[in-house]
């Protein structure tokens, strides 16, 4: 029972703390639950694709700089991030609910926790207690930062000026720090993986304060 504790407590966690952040108006609890539901759902064919890539693109730990970091890019990253954007566009973005910009954020996370914490789930049951604390501090906050990009960028297309541009950035971003956090990892080497924290608590820090600002806006714009 702690094993399972520890898999899911992060991701549900945040996802809570995000959505108690949408002070103005409140989304719907069954549409955030759908959300949280989709990005459960999405890891399981997520998974296969990345085993379908694994046997298209060699990897070992042994491989050169660029060949880890075209792997993490095309076996991982894109793959996690490109099925998170899909149920998001296709399924969040379009209704109604999503009526301000930092909506963008708000589901974007449930949608992530929910893929974050199903993955974390298999990841520590298999891994037990050492996993699930470090996941626990780097893996599933890592999940929580590239959904802040994805976010950020959803509400900036639908409330902003030129939304191609920021349906672009919304794969863009998060698949780039995806691929980079995975590099550090697979690398295997110290000088490199020190530099995840600085990726998850600085660059975290800083995305989740420009999405926080989204929120600022929102309400000048109803005392207005």
């Amino acid at each position: 029972m702690g094993l399972i504790i520890l898999a899911l407590a992060p991701g549900i966690s945040i996802a809570w703390y995000v959505y108690n952040k949408d002070k103005w108006n409140k989304e719907p609890s069954k549409l955030i639950l759908w959300s949280f539901i989709l990005g459960v759902i999405i890891s399981f064919p997520a998974a296969i694709f990345e085993l379908i890539m694994e046997s298209i693109i060699p990897f070992n730990f042994n491989s050169d700089f660029v060949s880890l970091f075209l792997y993490s890019l095309l076996g991982i990253a894109i793959i996690e991030e490109g099925t998170k954007y899909y149920v998001i566009y296709k399924y969040i973005y379009p209704k109604e609910e999503f009526d301000e910009p930092f909506d963008g954020i708000v589901y974007s996370v449930m949608v992530g926790m929910g893929f974050a914490t199903i993955e974390n789930f298999f990841y520590v049951i298999s891994g037990g207690y050492f996993v699930g604390i470090t996941r626990a501090f780097l893996a599933v906050p890592a999940h929580f930062v590239f959904s802040l990009f994805m976010g950020y960028s959803f509400g900036l297309a639908k409330f902003g000026a030129n939304p191609e541009k920021h349906l672009l950035q919304a794969l863009y971003y998060p698949v780039f720090w995806h691929a980079l956090y995975d590099f550090l990892i697979i690398t295997q080497k110290w000088y490199l993986s020190i530099l995840i924290l600085p990726i998850v608590y600085g660059v975290g820090r800083w995305i989740w304060k420009k999405g926080q600002k989204l929120i600022i806006f929102k309400s000048e714009e109803e005392h207005a």
